[in-house]
């Protein structure tokens, strides 16, 4: 299948400052792909040419089979785009920012937007000066869930809303998923991008350093295994380990958790957990360098 998104080597320089250095991502038809990296890792630029909205240095790029430099009318009617930091109009009521973005589209889901705005506790009679963050927040997550598009680019899309509200974002996503539509997910959240996404793309300077699905993404970084035992235990074990007050702790590799787990069983280890590496520590390898 053609992939929705299309990058190759894409470079956006600032004068002299370089945002985005080389950068290769694809998403595929149907897929929920996150997009990770702190602040100044290029991912709102690379966004940003997504929508049409800069031009790229170098580099080739496809939206929806479409270049978005080229095309950005055409593709930007196809795409709903939340930002995090979301600029509306003070004076129209909720209803009416929904009216405009619908004609500006040129197409939508009434009845979709009236079941959402319910299901977000958005009061769209009331006017954007009196909302707070969290519900103009929701305005667009309406608008953005509701229209009739096959690509959803959402840019930390949850800034404002409490936990509760970000339940149902995520219920939202995977129904957008389940319906055959794309979502490409950038957000600092990694508890939330790993319980939607399938795919991730982790970017640092600009550049890719990590990318593929999810599953496969885990077996690269060591699972965390821990055991009450005695010390003696320890000598057998093919990876270092800690034992504080009887209680053993050790990283180990993909290949090697059946062998460790066999050598505990063995030992009569009690309390046994192994939990698979998270997105987190998929992440933060990838930083502590620069956090150092």
């Amino acid at each position: 299948m053609t992939p929705v998104i299309e990058i190759d080597g894409l470079v956006k320089r600032f004068g002299a400052f370089t945002a985005v250095d080389g950068l290769d991502l694809r998403v595929e038809p149907g897929s929920v792909h996150g997009f990770l990296g702190p602040n100044g890792a290029g991912k709102s630029t690379t966004i940003r040419v997504l929508l049409g909205l800069y031009r790229p240095t170098a580099g080739q790029v496809t939206v929806l089979g479409l270049d978005p430099a080229r095309h950005a009318a055409e593709v930007t009617r196809q795409i709903s785009y939340v930002p995090g930091d979301v600029a509306l109009w003070p004076n129209l009521t909720g209803q009416e920012v929904l009216d405009a973005l619908g004609g500006l589209r040129g197409r939508r889901d009434e009845e979709a937007e009236r079941r959402l705005a319910t299901d977000f506790a958005l009061d769209t009679r009331r006017r954007v000066r009196t909302y707070s963050k969290g519900n103009r927040q929701k305005v667009v997550l309406v608008a953005a869930f509701a229209a009739p598009t096959d690509l959803l680019i959402l840019d930390e899309p949850t800034s404002g809303l409490d936990p509760l509200m970000e339940q149902l974002f995520q219920r939202c996503v995977r129904e957008a998923s389940a319906a055959g539509r794309t979502v490409l997910l950038s957000s600092h959240l990694l508890a939330e991008v790993e319980d939607v996404c399938d795919t991730v793309t982790i970017i640092k300077d600009g550049r890719l350093v990590e990318s593929g699905h999810l599953t496969d993404m885990r077996h690269l970084a060591a699972s965390t295994v821990t055991a009450r035992v005695s010390g003696v235990v320890v000598d057998r074990l093919p990876v270092p380990a800690v034992v504080e007050a009887g209680l053993l702790r050790m990283s180990v590799p993909r290949d090697l958790v059946p062998t460790v787990l066999g050598i505990l069983a063995e030992a009569d280890a009690q309390d046994i957990t192994c939990m698979p590496a998270r997105l987190e520590d998929l992440f933060l390898r990838h930083y502590a360098v620069a956090a150092r």
